[in-house]
């Protein structure tokens, strides 16, 4: 029997709840994460609860995939984790993490990443994650490249922050699973199909 997916001794990756909507309302709705959001623009509880109510937590069929991380033994949302502009045909998606700022440099956010990893690669058959961080966000960088992720460009003054454009790395990590048939049908046949916007995209979640 191999390992449990999406749960480590100290977190578990679920999908949101309503009772997580206040959490998520927070998360969405400080401007500081904005700067490396896609989303600039504030996001009220009734838009949130419809996502969480209409979402299918399906990425073959959203897209997208948002997992929240809950600490184990206290039952407490110390984060999300997301999956974006997921590409079928291709195998790949970007990836997102937040780690609430007073469950910060606890380790949190290399275990839930990990675990992200580890269910991309062995349940959904991915063959590479990447991830766009600030050049000089020291802890992101560390982060990503603590958990198999390589630095394989820059991009010179990608994100405008206040009256500065800053550099932008594209970190990626190529998986070597050779994925089934039966999977690879699905994810070609995925791409044919015309699925309807889910009610907030991934990249502004």
């Amino acid at each position: 029997m191999g390992k449990k997916q999406l749960q480590s001794e100290n977190l578990l990756l679920r999908a949101p709840e309503l009772i997580d909507l206040d959490f998520m309302f927070h998360v969405e709705n400080d401007t500081r994460l904005w700067l490396v959001s896609a989303c600039k623009v504030p996001y009220s509880r009734y838009l949130l609860h419809q996502y969480i109510e209409t979402n299918t937590h399906d990425i073959y069929a959203d897209k997208q995939l948002r997992l929240m991380v809950e600490h184990r033994q206290s039952g407490e949302v110390v984060g999300v984790v997301d999956l974006f502009d997921f590409s079928p045909a291709n195998h790949r998606a970007e990836v997102g993490i937040v780690i609430d700022e007073e469950f910060r440099r606890k380790g949190y956010a290399r275990e839930a990443l990990s675990l992200l990893c580890d269910y991309a690669e062995s349940v959904l058959g991915m063959h590479q994650l990447y991830a766009y961080v600030l050049c000089d966000n020291d802890a992101a960088c560390n982060l990503f490249a603590q958990c198999g992720f390589n630095r394989i460009a820059t991009l010179p003054e990608w994100v405008l922050s206040g009256h500065e454009y800053k550099d932008a790395c594209l970190y990626q990590r190529l998986f070597e699973k050779i994925i089934s048939k039966k999977t690879a049908k699905r994810f070609v046949d995925t791409e044919k199909v015309s699925i309807f916007a889910p009610a907030i995209e991934r990249d502004c979640l």
